[in-house]
């Protein structure tokens, strides 16, 4: 499957433009996203998509030079495995 990169997007979809699976990561201030939510089709969970989709946003977060704020349940979890993507973890600045 091929992922697809959009503005605080990356998703996987089938031929007729379904969503398989998503990560969404809106801004929320300069130089921060939020990773808010993770959705994969329940017919494809355990298969590794949805790692393989926080991976793909993990590195469009870097690739951009921002931090990322987590919310989404699967986020903290993917980041706590992979300890070598937490160098974008951050918490957003106080106002």
């Amino acid at each position: 499957m091929e992922i697809k990169y959009e503005r605080n997007r990356v998703f996987v979809e089938d031929m007729t433009g379904e969503i398989l699976g998503e990560v969404n990561f809106p801004d929320c201030g300069e130089g921060f996203v939020i990773i808010d939510s993770t959705f994969v089709k329940p017919e494809l969970r355990g298969q590794n998509l949805a790692s393989d989709l926080m991976r793909a946003a993990y590195k469009e977060i870097k690739s951009q030079g921002k931090k990322a704020c987590l919310r989404c349940p699967y986020a903290i979890k993917w980041f706590g495995r992979h300890q070598q993507a937490a160098e974008i973890v951050a918490n957003p600045p106080q106002e």
